[in-house]
């Protein structure tokens, strides 16, 4: 005679589909990745295109507004990163890595968009002696930020939340 096995309810396999709830849970799909190889794909062409068709030089209005807001998110990303830091929020990493991204960025464009001579070997300087090693300081303390709080965001974030036994760990 053979006995029936019973499994306890969470582990049976339901084939019906739950709605999504949360765009994270919609993301969770490798798609997602192919689609961003896919975008990084068709940028080389495009590249090409703007770098044989763009003019050398030209005349920009309101390059003074990019400059300032292009600092102005620098020191937002800055202030967010060194106040959660403070506070000792894991979530500084964040801003971190913003602030890394953008500082790189205004290196580049500092150093790509000087005029020869003193201006430039004045952006090349500064990129090098300030803006590059900042960067390079926020990328570590994102990637330090990662290594120590590894997937448990959610229990330092959600602890103040109701769970349901049986449910997925973010409620």
């Amino acid at each position: 005679m053979v006995t029936a096995v019973s499994r306890p309810v969470s582990s049976k396999v339901s084939f019906r589909r739950r709605p999504v709830r949360d765009v994270g849970r919609a993301l969770e799909g490798r798609w997602v990745g192919w689609g961003f190889i896919g975008g990084a794909a068709a940028l080389v062409p495009w590249m090409w295109v703007l770098a044989t068709t763009m003019p050398s030089t030209t005349t920009v209005s309101n390059w003074s507004a990019a400059w300032v807001g292009l600092d102005a998110m620098e020191a937002a990303a800055l202030l967010g990163t060194g106040v959660l830091f403070v506070r000792r929020d894991p979530r500084y990493g964040l801003g971190a890595a913003v602030a890394a991204a953008l500082l790189a960025a205004d290196a580049w464009f500092d150093v790509t968009t000087a005029t020869p001579g003193a201006a430039r070997a004045s952006a090349i300087a500064l990129a090098a002696g300030l803006e590059l090693p900042l960067a390079a300081l926020c990328a570590a303390l994102a990637a330090r930020s990662y290594t120590q709080r590894g997937a448990m965001i959610d229990e330092s974030v959600n602890s103040d939340r109701q769970s349901l036994n049986g449910s997925a760990p973010d409620g």
